[in-house]
């Protein structure tokens, strides 16, 4: 080990059933148990349902400990000297992002695959409010997978649904806020705790005057989370006196503005009379999406900027093109 202790990276929310942490640290669920039944260690927090959850911090100080033990130390010791390192201010540890320091982000798959089996089944616990099962749903499907996956294959598919199911009045206006809600918290959580982001300036991401479907940006912010770039979301709504002068305060690396409907792409189109800056410098790039650009590619004619896709995954691919 180095001596040199480095920055101490980590959320504190609890994010993260006990499957999840086993396969991220490799510690079995049963050391875990034990080693808090024992040592008090790692101190998990509880759902109400009596499920414990981890956040990315105590998924760093395992490693750490795991690392110990892997040394030659006994867990107890181990532990010890993990408690001893945060009371003296010595202790050293690094994100690892996906299991490994500086790896590269794991890749998002396409197609079918046995996270589709869970679409159903959190979509039937949200629209009968049943919000204890949805957690445990997606504990399960976050432990058979990664959450850049979980969020293309799940969660992303769920929305869409409860949106159509809100639009044909199968669910009620309170349903579906409630589930919409719920997996709106699931992708900010994503979002704001990711691992360590990439040295440049953020990406803005935001919706378009009076775009209030923000569950296609909420998506993107989280995946490009998960892959290491920084993110300021503004979310819905944005008019673009404001959205001008925030680009002019923090200076972006890469502007993401969103519409959804014809009428707030209309809206969106008259960005450069707020910005024209932009268009004579070329910094900071644009890049722009949604349904109404997708269903209705005439309206990419009127806009300036980049076209980032018709899919997620295209998405990601362009911004990371346009950044690199």
């Amino acid at each position: 080990m180095s001596s040199f202790p480095e920055i101490v990276h980590g959320s504190d929310k609890p994010l993260y059933n006990i499957g999840v942490v086993s396969r991220m640290t490799g510690v079995s669920m049963a050391t875990l148990r034990a080693w808090e039944r024992r040592y008090g260690f790692p101190d998990s927090e509880r759902t109400s349902g009596g499920h414990r959850l981890y956040s990315e911090r105590d998924v760093l100080y395992i490693r750490w400990v795991k690392g110990r033990i892997d040394d030659g130390m006994q867990a107890s010791h181990a532990i010890n000297a993990l408690h001893h390192q945060e009371e003296t201010g010595g202790l050293a540890l690094v994100e690892q992002v996906n299991g490994f320091q500086d790896s590269k982000p794991v890749p998002i798959r396409t197609g079918e695959s046995k996270l589709r089996n869970y679409e159903g089944q959190l979509f039937n616990a949200l629209i009968h409010r049943e919000l204890s099962a949805a957690d445990t749903i997606l504990g399960e499907a976050l432990a058979a997978s990664s959450p850049e996956n979980l969020i293309l294959e799940v969660i992303g598919p769920v929305l869409s649904e409860i949106g159509e199911a809100w639009e044909q009045a199968r669910i009620s206006v309170a349903t579906e806020h409630l589930a919409t809600n719920y997996l709106r918290q699931r992708l900010l959580m994503w979002m704001v705790s990711g691992p360590p982001p990439k040295s440049i300036n953020p990406i803005i991401l935001a919706c378009a005057p009076n775009e209030w479907h923000e569950g296609s940006l909420l998506i993107l912010g989280a995946l490009l989370r998960r892959r290491r770039w920084p993110v300021a979301y503004l979310g819905q709504s944005v008019p673009l006196t404001d959205l001008s002068s925030f680009i002019r305060d923090i200076r972006p690396s890469l502007v993401v503005l969103l519409a959804m409907t014809e009428k707030t792409a209309a809206e969106l189109v008259d960005w450069p009379q707020y910005l024209p800056e932009i268009l004579q410098s070329g910094r900071p790039l644009v890049g722009y999406g949604g349904r109404a650009f997708t269903i209705q590619p005439q309206w990419r004619l009127k806009m300036a900027g980049t076209f980032l896709g018709n899919t997620f995954t295209e998405g990601i691919e362009t911004i990371e093109n346009l950044l690199s």
